[in-house]
């Protein structure tokens, strides 16, 4: 049997040529993301990833944020943010591929802001001064009422006696801010007690309040209302002699400067005058007074003569030239 010789043999490369076929897909279905309050502006809060399984063009993946092109799928806020104004917000970000026409997909991302501790306590009550009437040990003089804004442990308060005419006499409640007498009041107490109370957060570092609480020791209210009522006279008395001590204070100082600028000025100017005198060149230009009658003696004398003498500012002192006197008789 004979044997067919065999076929030649030839080589095909086929190139198969991407189709945009593939959308976007996020690594995670949605995304959260903290910062916290008082951030710098620009500062970078998140990034969003997406991968597209096409080739080359197809595979190359844009992000749009709320009508806003996100570089790179990296977040920035724009503005500082408030956590007491706003606490929490969301947003969709969209991937879009290259390819014509254009494939995408979105996903959702939360953003939570986080408390820090910038704001102080704020003290509610009592605004002003309070009085009361106590004797007996354990009783309650009245209560220190402030709040925080913050949250969480940043807005915890606790309640500290600073400084009292008799920190043997009062107590202050460490979480409630109740201040209240821990002996019985004698008569050697003073009548007028004053006390300072400091409220501290529990925040990273801490921050506080103080108000001044004006404690009246009587047995009987009218005579808290008289104590009262002189312990807020003194009050606006020292107030209203500080503010005219200080005002004579800076009337005097004024006075003062204004008096020290005069005087140096006018040496200054006694100066300079003197100095263009001294270094002036101008021409002497006599001047001869008519004659005149010797009224001491007999007939007439000339033996006086007036100069006027004019310099220029580059004149010396040796171009000044008087003659002498000359005695004639008529």
């Amino acid at each position: 049997m004979r044997e067919c010789p065999p076929s030649p043999a030839a080589s095909l490369t086929l190139q198969i040529s991407d189709v945009n076929d593939n959308t976007p897909v996020f690594e995670s279905s949605s995304y959260e993301a903290y910062i916290v309050e008082n951030n710098t502006p620009g500062l970078s809060i998140f990034t969003v990833r997406a991968r597209d399984a096409d080739w080359n063009q197809n595979a190359r993946v844009s992000y749009i944020l709320e009508d806003s092109s996100a570089n790179g799928g990296v977040i920035h806020a724009v503005r500082s943010f408030d956590y007491e104004q706003i606490k929490d917000f969301h947003f969709r970000i969209k991937a879009q591929d290259g390819g014509s026409p254009p494939l995408s997909s979105n996903v959702t991302v939360k953003i939570l802001i986080q408390d820090q501790n910038d704001n102080p306590p704020q003290i509610l009550y009592p605004v002003q001064t309070d009085g009361a009437s106590f004797s007996r040990c354990g009783y309650l003089v009245t209560k220190v009422v402030a709040v925080d804004v913050d949250s969480g442990q940043n807005a915890w308060l606790s309640y500290k006696l600073q400084k009292a005419t008799d920190r043997a006499l009062f107590e202050v409640g460490l979480q409630n801010g109740e201040i209240r007498t821990i002996r019985q009041v004698t008569d050697k107490d003073a009548v007028k007690q004053r006390l300072s109370v400091i409220v501290e957060d529990n925040g990273q570092p801490s921050r506080s309040a103080t108000v001044i609480v004006n404690v009246v020791v009587a047995d009987s209210f009218p005579e808290v209302l008289s104590e009262f009522t002189d312990f807020t006279q003194d009050k606006e008395y020292n107030d209203n002699l500080t503010f005219y001590l200080v005002l004579a204070l800076a009337v005097v100082s004024f006075l003062f400067i204004t008096c020290l600028v005069v005087i140096i000025s006018v040496k200054i100017y006694r100066w300079r005058q003197s100095r263009i005198m001294f270094h002036s060149n101008l021409p002497v230009i006599p001047y001869y007074p008519p004659r005149y009658s010797d009224t001491l003696g007999t007939g007439t004398l000339q033996h006086v003569y007036n100069y006027e003498v004019c310099r220029t500012t580059d004149s010396r002192k040796s171009d000044c030239k008087f003659g002498r006197a000359v005695v004639r008789t008529c």
